[in-house]
């Protein structure tokens, strides 16, 4: 037998050591190149899907962006449409507060006698079947003792009493010697003065159907020392007093000094509101200056 020697032998196991080796790793190299190539195709498909996806995002995202854009054109329509309705509907309160309010106007001068305002004095008739709708008696405490029971329209005597009572915290004496009179008192004093005075009775006393005593909202004052209807009362304190003040409690002087009616009478003053009495005031200016459309408006507020 032939005896191997020991380098070959040694370099034979080398070569199969080099063989295992290289199939050893080549088989490595194939495995991990598969791995590879599957991992490759795995994020290749993965990449894919997240491209198809957002993709897909993207045109959803579209649509609902064009969605919105139309609901957005809806809404901006929508609130138009509300704009011009709510317009529409406050133009429409706006019309029915005006018919509202003018209803209440004229449901409250249908309430209120368009006499109370009326320019008498010899301008004007109040004929002898005229009663003024509320006719109060005056209480004795603001009655010039020892005179008759007086009588003021109803809706006026608050305005009376606490003038006469604002007067009073002011050290003011004042009382009432007459006040309403109907057609027949004012023509039986008529025809007193005239018996006495003739004439000249037309100076200072009104005929029947012209005295704005018959409307009930005109009143005589005096206070205690003149206690009548006086020229002297022009020189009194509370004559003075009224000139400032009965103006803030809706009375005027009907027939000031050179007025083309009557007389002088500083006694005799008549309540026309508050308003009218202070635009008088503010105005210096007499009932009587003014056309009787201009006192019509104040009719509204007389009692106010």
């Amino acid at each position: 037998m032939k005896k191997i020697n020991r380098s070959d032998a040694i370099l034979s196991a080398l070569l199969v050591v080099m063989l295992i080796a290289t199939g050893y790793f080549g088989y490595q190299t194939m495995t991990l190149k598969n791995k590879l190539a599957r991992y490759t195709i795995d994020s290749t498909n993965a990449l894919t899907q997240k491209d198809q996806k957002l993709a897909q995002l993207q045109t959803e995202n579209e649509k609902l962006s064009n969605t919105l854009k139309n609901v957005a054109g809806d809404l901006e329509e929508l609130e138009d449409n509300y704009r011009k309705e709510k317009d529409k509907n406050d133009e429409f309160d706006d019309k029915i507060r005006e018919i509202s309010k003018t209803v209440g106007v004229l449901n409250k001068l249908s309430k209120t006698d368009e006499e109370l305002l009326q320019k008498y004095s010899k301008v004007y008739f109040l004929n002898e079947n005229y009663i003024p709708s509320d006719i109060t008696q005056i209480e004795d405490q603001y009655v010039l003792p020892g005179k008759d029971a007086a009588f003021f329209h109803g809706d006026a005597l608050p305005f009376l009493e606490n003038m006469i009572e604002d007067a009073a915290r002011d050290d003011i004496d004042l009382s009432v010697i007459s006040a309403y009179r109907s057609f027949d008192q004012q023509e039986a004093l008529k025809g007193q003065y005239t018996t006495v005075y003739g004439s000249g009775a037309n100076t200072f006393s009104a005929d029947q159907g012209y005295s704005e005593h018959q409307l009930g909202t005109t009143v005589d004052l005096t206070d205690a020392a003149t206690a009548g209807t006086y020229n002297s009362f022009a020189d009194t304190k509370a004559y003075a007093w009224l000139l400032k003040n009965a103006y803030k409690h809706g009375f005027t002087l009907s027939y000031p000094e050179k007025n083309g009616y009557y007389i002088f009478e500083p006694w005799h003053w008549r309540f026309v509101g508050e308003d009218l009495a202070e635009y008088l005031y503010d105005n210096d200016l007499n009932f009587y200056d003014l056309e009787q459309r201009e006192i019509d408006e104040y009719l509204i507020s007389i009692f106010d």
